[in-house]
């Protein structure tokens, strides 16, 4: 049996945990915060509740599987609802379009709102199912560091469709070779900002995004998004792993391997953790520069994703024009982003508004509505930021204005903010950065850190800095990942 040093308790972190307990290994767990959860967390600001990281489902069979592999009953908390409308879009122009999570009626939506005829948006999701199908084996599910990995027949298969990836064009020159409507550009260029990336750089591969959502479908757990991390503790501790919160990583003992994980929890002195195997489930640069300070290796992101300033909301009335999801677009997007390539806020941001209690009513009193409102914002922590807030407070608020036709100012009555800053005290993320490097170029996915460190032989990455990727769905893979390269190099 195996000591296995988790640094990390985000999902990714968490689904590794469970893996290597079943493996047989024990299993500890190090946290700095006082909660799991990482990214994916809750909030309560006045009488509402806020999941305040991720709000968008998609692949729950990753969740499920990992009770099927613990051999435990799927909680009734995790019994996801499948949502029939994704998103309720709001244009510059005051077109409004309901994206329907049934292929057919999103599709019909689309020709009622902007005359495109339906084929043309089936053919487009049929196109990224098939892309996902192609490219899942290689891209999402091994690791892209193993030269097994390319051996394989769906590496072949995937190099010989390589011209059908198209990822030598941008995603944004893609959509608008093949929709006629600036209105679908805008909202498929969208996807690009699932892992943090510019539709105006990043490879049109992406396309592959919107097929989970359409052709999977989109889902909420029954009391919210946190409840996915509740779950998988809970499953975790049943495995037999060993949490320890409030206890922050201070430094990794390694030579040609790791020995041990040092941590303090601000009261004792330093305290060790012997480690046979270790497991990083912090961002990898960070790790790399606080945690083994000193050794001769290093990692940079290439190009940091964006980060998000969120404002949090207590409404005190309701609108029967929004749903879960809405999406508030910015008349400019390609100025939109050049202003965050540069660094900077956008004027006129696109706006992301959740608005959970829509269907739990819990999360808010009656006539009230909680909104989870954010917006793009630079991997920055250097700013000013009570200028920056109230610079793009107005502006949001502005942009909804003009939308709902309502004073949105004169209805909140509880607000907190979140920014980048909050973002790399509370979980270590580079700038604040959502999902480490961006993908804004055709090798990005190959550019991105293994699971396994090429400088010692037993330390492994999960989780959205390093490979496959940001968001929930590929933070559980890593972990997977993570799981199979140990049982192949440490049973």
């Amino acid at each position: 049996m195996s000591r296995v040093v988790i640094m990390g308790s985000g999902i990714a972190g968490l689904a590794a945990a469970i893996r290597l307990a079943v493996q047989g290994h024990q299993v500890t767990v190090l946290e700095q915060n006082a909660v799991a959860g990482g990214k994916i967390a809750e909030r309560r600001v006045g009488r509402c509740r806020f999941d305040t990281g991720p709000s968008l489902l998609t692949w729950p069979q990753l969740i499920d599987e990992l009770f099927v592999l613990a051999g435990k009953p799927i909680p009734q908390t995790l019994r996801y609802h499948r949502l029939p409308v994704i998103c309720h879009y709001f244009f510059a122009d005051g077109k409004k379009l309901q994206a329907y999570a049934d292929p057919m009626h999103f599709a019909d939506e689309v020709a009622r709102v902007l005359e495109v005829a339906p084929s043309l948006i089936r053919r487009y999701l049929n196109d990224s199912a098939r892309l996902f199908q192609l490219t899942r084996e290689v891209f999402l599910l091994r690791s892209l560091h193993d030269v097994r990995t390319y051996l394989s027949l769906p590496a072949w298969r995937a190099l010989c469709n390589i011209r059908s990836l198209y990822a030598w064009t941008t995603l944004h020159r893609y959509n608008s070779t093949r929709l006629p409507s600036p209105h679908l550009v805008q909202l498929f260029d969208r996807y690009a900002t699932y892992n943090g990336s510019d539709p105006f750089q990043a490879p049109a591969t992406l396309r592959v995004i919107p097929h989970l959502e359409f052709n999977d479908g989109a889902f909420l757990p029954p009391s919210g998004m946190y409840a996915i991390v509740q779950a998988l503790q809970l499953l975790a501790e049943a495995c037999g792993v060993r949490f320890y919160f409030s206890t922050p990583v201070q430094k990794i003992l390694a030579r040609r391997q790791v020995q041990a994980v040092f941590t303090s929890d601000g009261k004792r002195q330093r305290q060790s953790w012997p480690a046979d195997i270790a497991v990083s489930n912090v961002d990898v640069q960070l790790t790399y520069e606080k945690f083994l300070d000193g050794l001769n290796c290093r990692y940079r992101h290439r190009e940091l994703s964006t980060s998000a300033m969120v404002f949090l909301w207590e409404m005190n009335r309701t609108f029967p024009e929004l749903g879960l999801h809405n999406i508030f677009f910015s008349s400019d997007y390609e100025r939109e982003f050049a202003a965050l390539k540069q660094g900077k806020f956008p004027a006129d941001p696109t706006v992301y508004l959740n608005c959970s209690s829509k269907l739990i009513p819990s999360d808010a009193p009656p006539d009230h509505e909680n909104w989870f409102v954010l917006i793009n914002a630079p991997a920055r922590t250097d700013l000013d930021w009570p200028a920056q807030i109230a610079f793009m407070r107005k502006a949001v608020i502005e942009r909804m204005r003009r939308a709902l036709h309502v004073d949105v100012e004169a209805h909140i009555i509880a607000e907190a903010v979140i920014t980048a800053a909050d973002l790399a005290a509370a979980t270590g993320a580079i700038g604040g950065a959502l999902y480490g490097s961006s993908s804004n170029h055709w090798r990005s996915a190959f550019l991105r850190h293994p699971n396994r460190s090429p400088h010692f032989k037993n330390l492994y990455f999960c989780g959205g800095t390093v490979h496959p990727g940001g968001g929930i769905p590929l933070c559980l893979l890593s972990a997977r990942i993570v799981a199979e390269l140990i049982a192949r190099r440490h049973s």
